[in-house]
């Protein structure tokens, strides 16, 4: 059998820089901010104030009626409409394919954190007969992926890994794989997250994870910046249709790019700190350039996990560098675009592969905004503040999450 190749054909976005595509793309470039004080809750005990909230969303129009939409968590929500955004970007008619042949995998690092929290109080302000008895299916990380399938009526592969910040190219990858094995020929797959929530931003904030910039929202986040001070919170969904080539080519499908290659490894090091030299980081990097038999300098682009915190922008730099060599200091951009919409968490690599595959299509790399005194250890091009033109032929995204879960997905310019 020859080699399967795998495109993808359909994408769709919920993000704190948009709700299509388009907006999110323009935005990005555009360097904005999705940052702000946060709307959706009362921050007035909690030390951080600021996120990147999805806002002017409704869900109802991607559901078949308000009731249904009403019973979905805010995570699945957002899956569903990201998924409904590609699958009909993609033109993928499901009546007139083989519904074994079409699978989902769209995860979520933590969940239906909202329902678990909302019906958790109810549990106990009230009694147990007053919990909903659609708690467990909203909250449930794998509903998104059941139901999108359950939507279409795919009953291809269906399941979601759950690799904290790692998920979204964790479940790309591994749906890559299934297309490569031959028991797919079509999958949905991304990731989606609505953890801005009392529960997430104290858990994350006690951490000492998160940035307390809250005079100056849009700013807080900074990867690379010396005076970066963690991460911010940030909501939305990635997803993607990835199709094996010759099923695309003969239903006439749009092919935006094609996935190539895929790594995923574990750092084994530390419950949420990454390893100090970025080994496992670029182990993961590496096997993804082999995937895709390519060299290191035929990369022109990295979308960097950047989540602006202290450690963890240099153990990845020191990983890039281990990958890419001289070339790292010598030709490779780099940018951190969640310096604009906050982390994603598990929805993170769904919406940067979108934004990878947007600099391969438009010769664009989107910017590291925010960066006012650069840390003097970085020593690579992470286009500083302005987009930049750059014919970009392959573009590699990385992911990485606590646990250690270290996952990257490389894309190149279609080539028939």
């Amino acid at each position: 059998m020859s080699e399967r190749r795998v495109v993808i054909t359909g994408q769709g976005v919920v993000s704190p820089l948009g709700n299509t595509v388009e907006d999110f793309w323009k935005n990005l470039i555009a360097g904005k901010s999705g940052i702000r004080t946060i709307q959706s809750m009362d921050t007035s005990a909690y030390d951080c104030k600021i996120a990147g909230e999805v806002v002017g969303f409704d869900p109802t129009p991607f559901f078949n009626n308000h009731k249904e939409a009403r019973r979905a968590d805010r995570f699945f929500q957002f899956a569903m409409a990201a998924a409904k955004m590609a699958v009909k970007s993609s033109g993928l008619n499901p009546d007139g394919e083989d519904p074994h042949r079409i699978g989902v995998m769209v995860g979520s690092g933590i969940g239906g954190l909202g329902t678990l929290e909302t019906q958790y109080q109810i549990l106990l302000e009230k009694n147990p007969g007053r919990v909903s008895p659609f708690l467990i299916p909203m909250m449930i990380t794998n509903i998104a992926s059941g139901m999108i399938a359950t939507e279409y009526g795919f009953m291809g592969p269906n399941m979601v890994i759950v690799t904290a910040c790692a998920t979204s190219n964790n479940n790309v990858g591994e749906a890559w794989r299934m297309i490569k094995f031959g028991d797919a020929d079509c999958m949905v797959a991304g990731g989606a997250e609505a953890s801005i929530r009392p529960c997430g931003l104290a858990g994350f904030a006690n951490m000492k994870a998160l940035s307390l910039r809250n005079d100056e929202p849009e700013k807080a986040s900074r990867p690379f910046d010396k005076d970066r001070d963690g991460f911010v919170m940030g909501e939305g969904a990635g997803v993607v249709v990835l199709e094996e080539l010759e099923h695309a080519k003969k239903r006439g499908a749009p092919i935006l790019a094609e996935l190539v290659g895929y790594g995923a490894t574990a750092d084994a090091y530390h419950l949420t700190s990454p390893h100090p030299e970025g080994l496992g980081a670029a182990k993961c990097m590496e096997m993804a350039l082999r995937h895709a038999r390519l060299n290191p300098t035929d990369v022109q682009y990295v979308n960097a996990h950047a989540t602006s915190t202290p450690v963890g922008d240099l153990c990845e730099l020191r990983a890039i560098k281990r990958t890419f060599g001289d070339y790292a200091t010598d030709g490779l951009l780099v940018s951190g675009t969640k310096s604009m919409t906050g982390h994603l968490l598990g929805a993170a690599g769904g919406v940067e592969l979108v934004a990878s595959i947007a600099a391969v299509r438009e010769g664009v790399i989107p910017p590291t905004i925010n960066v006012e005194n650069l840390d003097p250890e970085v020593d690579v091009d992470i286009c500083a503040n302005e987009a930049r033109q750059a014919k970009v032929k392959a573009a590699l995204s990385n992911s990485f999450g606590f646990g250690g879960h270290n996952a990257s997905v490389l894309v190149r310019a279609y080539e028939g």
